[in-house]
C-alpha cells in the first residue's frame, strides 16, 4: 500500500514567467486545454508551437489559438525551451525515439499515463530536464488538478516552470515518490468518470421516478455542484457534512441504508484501488524495450 501522507498539496497561483517557447507533441484535448489555459493567463501564442500527424488537428489548432503547428517533431523542437508530450502512452516510445536527437537539456513535460519517468529518461536520453504530470479533463474549463513528480536533476526553475504551465489550466501538488502517480491517476485522473458515473444514476433514478428528463438532468447537475461548492467551502470533513443531511428515521437515512446494505462505499474504493493496480500495470507494459 502506499503511503499518502508524503504528498505536498498546495494551490498554484499563476505567477509571472519567464518568457518560453513552448513545444506540444500531440494536439489533443488536453494539450489544447493547456493551450488555452496558457493564451488566457498572458502567454503569446506565437511562443507556442503543435505538432501532430493529424492535420485537422493541427487545422483546429491553428484556428482556434492562432499557434503555429506542423508536422515534424524533430525540426520543431530546435530553439525550443520546453516540449510537452500529450500523445497516447502506447505512441509515447515512437514518438519519444524520433525526438531524442534534437534535445538539449529542455524542459520535458509528459502527461502520458503509466508511462514511468525512468523509462522515458532511457528513451529520451540524459539530456533532458523530466517532470512527469497527471491533469483530469476538468482542465477543459479550466477546473482540473494535476499532480506533478519531477525527476531527479530536474532544476528548481524547471520545477516552478511545469507548475506554472499546468497551473493555467487548475491547481498543481507535487508528490514526492513517483509511484504515487499511480493512486493519482486513479484518484484524479480517472476521477471525473466516477462522478459522471454517479450523476447519470442520479438522473436516471429521477426519470425512472416520473421526471422529466429535462428536470432528471438538471437536479442531478445542481446536486452535484452544489454539493461540491459545500464541501469546499466548508471546512467540516464530509463524513460530517453527510451526517448533516441524514435526519433520523428520515428519506436521507433509509438512502444511504441502502447504499450501505450494497456495500457502495467499499466497492468504490476497490474500483480506485483497481485503477491504481492498472496505471502499474500500464507502467511495466509500456516500459518495456
Amino acid at each position: 500500500m502506499l503511503d499518502v501522507s508524503s504528498f505536498t498539496s498546495h494551490q498554484s497561483p499563476v505567477t509571472s514567467h519567464v518568457k518560453m517557447n513552448i513545444l506540444f507533441i500531440g494536439g489533443g484535448n488536453m494539450a489544447a486545454a493547456i493551450i488555452g489555459g496558457l493564451i488566457g493567463k498572458g502567454w503569446a501564442p506565437s511562443s507556442m508551437h503543435a505538432v501532430d500527424v493529424l492535420p485537422q488537428a493541427l487545422s483546429r489548432l491553428e484556428k482556434e489559438f492562432g499557434i503555429r503547428t506542423s508536422a515534424d517533431a524533430k525540426t520543431a523542437a530546435a530553439g525550443t525551451d520546453c516540449i510537452v508530450l500529450a500523445v497516447k502512452p502506447q505512441q509515447m516510445k515512437e514518438v519519444v525515439a524520433a525526438l531524442a536527437p534534437a534535445l538539449k537539456g529542455q524542459l520535458v513535460i509528459s502527461i502520458a499515463a503509466g508511462i514511468r519517468g525512468s523509462d522515458l529518461s532511457r528513451w529520451l536520453g540524459p539530456a533532458a530536464q523530466l517532470v512527469r504530470a497527471m491533469p483530469n479533463t476538468p482542465a477543459l474549463v479550466s477546473a482540473g488538478i494535476t499532480g506533478l513528480y519531477a525527476m531527479p536533476g530536474v532544476s528548481s526553475a524547471n520545477r516552478k516552470n511545469a507548475e506554472n504551465i499546468l497551473a493555467t489550466v487548475g491547481t498543481t501538488f507535487w508528490v514526492d515518490n513517483e509511484e504515487q502517480l499511480d493512486v493519482v491517476t486513479a484518484v484524479s485522473g480517472s476521477g471525473p468518470a466516477y462522478v459522471f458515473y454517479f450523476i447519470e444514476a442520479l438522473e436516471q433514478a429521477g426519470r425512472e421516478l416520473g421526471l422529466s428528463p429535462e428536470i432528471a438532468r438538471q437536479s442531478a447537475l445542481a446536486t452535484f455542484a452544489g454539493a461540491v461548492k459545500l464541501a469546499t467551502t466548508d471546512t467540516t470533513d464530509p463524513a460530517t457534512l453527510r451526517a448533516r443531511v441524514t435526519s433520523k428515521d428520515g428519506t436521507t437515512e433509509r438512502a444511504i441504508s441502502v447504499l450501505d446494505e450494497a456495500a457502495v462505499k467499499a466497492a468504490f474504493i476497490r474500483a480506485v484501488r483497481a485503477a491504481a493496480a492498472r496505471a502499474a500495470e500500464m507502467g511495466d507494459a509500456l516500459g518495456k524495450g
